[in-house]
């Protein structure tokens, strides 16, 4: 029996088998979790629907996070199916194209800015308060996807880095006021994947070359092992952490600067 056997996780952000949260996804169906998904587009539709057969799941809900009345239905249309449900994986992050190339000053704008705010960080906290009743009694998990260009600066990654330092405050500010009714918030920011979302990124191959020669592992992380850490982080494992952001990164956010080679070192 799995350790997440009982549960009931509703995967907002899922739109392909390269994306983490089909990773998040995958792991919780082995370890027994009952799942519901939402997608964005009826274009995306077919991809998750393969994604909820092999999950076993038939349970899949329309919801665009940049508005706030399918936020709301979603959790009508899943009260259609559960009574209750105990986990919230938040895998949404957006910027346009534009906003994640070149210098950060020059990409900037006023729109862009807010968009990447809008759906990268206010839609967990949306999606959190528009399912608290379904959540209620039941000791619930909800957990984010976050990434180091929070905290550094990023090559390209721009207003999205900006994005997700407003998702980490978000999720400990989270953390603090559904604390009372026995919920947890944490996140989990993983090293650079080669997902759909990435494909974005101005020079993300570059990015993963230089993680596998520099991290303590020497190797990129795969979705499989983010998504092994959101199960044990949204189970009973894990009833004693929340407000806590979890590096899957193979070790890479502990470096303060790469190996120096010999010719670097000469005097």
């Amino acid at each position: 029996m799995g350790f997440l056997q009982g549960k009931r996780a509703l995967i907002v952000g899922v739109a392909s088998k390269r994306s983490i949260a089909w990773g998040v996804a995958e792991a919780m169906h082995r370890e027994g979790a009952k799942l519901a998904f939402t997608y964005q587009t009826e274009k995306l539709k077919s991809r998750v629907q393969q994604i909820a057969e092999v999950c076993e799941s038939d349970i899949m809900i329309p919801c665009d996070v940049a508005f706030d009345r399918q936020i709301e239905d979603t959790f009508v249309q899943l009260g259609e199916h559960w009574d209750n449900y105990d986990i919230l994986v938040h895998s949404v992050g957006f910027a346009p194209r534009e906003q994640l190339v070149g210098d950060y000053l020059d990409a900037v704008t006023r729109e862009g800015f807010q968009i990447a705010h809008d759906i990268s960080s206010y839609s967990f906290a949306a999606l959190a308060k528009a399912g608290r009743s379904m959540m209620s009694g039941r000791n619930g998990a909800l957990l984010t996807l976050t990434y180091m260009g929070s905290v550094r600066a990023m090559p390209s990654y721009n207003v999205m880095g900006l994005a997700k330092a407003s998702l980490e405050a978000n999720m400990r500010y989270m953390a603090q006021s559904l604390g009372p009714e026995g919920h947890r918030v944490n996140a989990i920011s993983a090293g650079p994947i080669k997902t759909l979302a990435a494909a974005g990124i101005s020079r993300f191959r570059k990015m993963l070359d230089h993680v596998r020669g520099t991290a303590p592992m020497r190797r990129v992380v795969t979705i499989e092992e983010v998504g092994n850490v959101a199960a044990f982080m949204c189970s009973d494992l894990a009833s004693g952490v929340t407000g806590e952001i979890t590096f899957v990164d193979a070790g890479y956010n502990i470096l303060g600067m790469a190996e120096l080679s010999e010719a670097n070192t000469s005097a």
